[in-house]
Formats: C-alpha cells, structure tokens, sequence
C-alpha cells in the first residue's frame, strides 16, 4: 500500500461556527504537515479552510489552494499558500483538487461541502476516483448525512458494497490513521455501479 502524498480537504468557509470545529481543522492541518503531506483546498481566506491551512503552514507543511478566477477577483484567497491554482470555474476546481491528491477528508461544511463529498463519493462508486474517502465527523455533526447514506443503501438505492466507499472518524488523529491504513480501491468497484 503506497503512502499517500497529498490529503485534500472540504470544510466550510464561515468565521462563525463553534470553536471545536475551528480546532479541529486547525489540529488536522498541523498533522498532515507532520506527515510530510502536501495539503490541497479550495484556497480560501476564511473559516475552517483557513484554519487547516494555517495549521498545516504553521507546521511547515506545503498547502496548494484551488480556487476559481471570481473567487480570487473578489480577494477571497488566502495570501500565503506555499502554492495556488486558479481555474476557471467551479467544475474546474473539484476536478483538479481531486486530481491532486492522494485521498480526501470532509471537515463540517455547509453545502458546498456536503456538495464536493457526495460528488466524490459518487465518483468512486463509478470508479472514477478509487482513493480513501474520510468523513471526519466532529461534534457528531454529520450524523443525518451518515443516516442518510444508510437509508439509501437499506432502501437499494446504493448497493451494501457503496457502505465501504467512506469511512468516518471522529478525531483529526483517526481521520489520519484511516487514510494511511486504507488502500485504493479496484476499478471493478464499477461493476456495482447499478447496484
């Protein structure tokens, strides 16, 4: 199993939620920049994006933000990332945040982020993204989402297999464990595709 060399991370871009996310975010920053990780966002100034990046650079760690061309006109970047893509549109940056990296971890978000993790998710249950997928589940805040990713597989709208696409932790320091434990998966996930 090859050691994953990059974690991109979704997370909300809003200043004013609870403290324990902004720790966490902060905390699980500083750990993939200990792990000689290179971290990948959405490039952003605010929030917990900010506060992962910050801790990754704290921590000497190298971050590359991806962030459209409107967003970056609007001073919306963060100032100080070791490297930073500005794409066209939207589209343009999922695809390229997940082209660079080694697996992915949902920090608590709004629907942008529920948005980039259920396309991941439905990515890999097409095969088209086989690399670990961690739902990092502070403060049980993704407890519905969870439930209802369980009810669409108990009611056959996924296959029992797409359960194993994601998994969830509830500390930064397991979000990491898992990802380094986890293996990619086969293309012939897209055999279950239809399940």
């Amino acid at each position: 199993m090859t050691k994953p060399k990059s974690i991109c991370v979704y997370c909300a871009s809003s200043s004013r939620v609870d403290e324990c996310y902004t720790h966490a975010a902060h905390l699980l920053g500083k750990l993939i920049a200990q792990k000689n990780m290179q971290l990948i966002t959405g490039g952003g100034v605010q929030g917990l994006m900010r506060a992962v990046e910050d801790g990754a650079l704290e921590a000497n760690g190298i971050v590359t933000g991806v962030i459209p061309r409107f967003m970056m006109e609007q001073g919306w970047n963060h100032p100080a990332l070791t490297n930073m893509h500005v794409t066209p549109d939207m589209h343009t940056r999922k695809k390229l945040m997940a082209e660079l990296s080694d697996a992915v971890i949902a920090l608590p978000g709004g629907c942008g982020t529920m948005e980039e993790l259920c396309e991941i998710i439905t990515w890999k249950q097409l095969g088209l993204y086989l690399k670990p997928i961690v739902i990092l589940n502070i403060n049980e805040y993704y407890n519905p989402l969870i439930a209802q990713f369980e009810k669409a597989i108990d009611q056959h709208f996924m296959g029992q297999i797409h359960g194993k696409i994601w998994s969830v932790a509830h500390t930064p320091q397991e979000a990491m464990e898992i990802i380094e434990q986890t293996p990619e998966w086969s293309p012939e996930i897209r055999k279950y595709a239809a399940l």
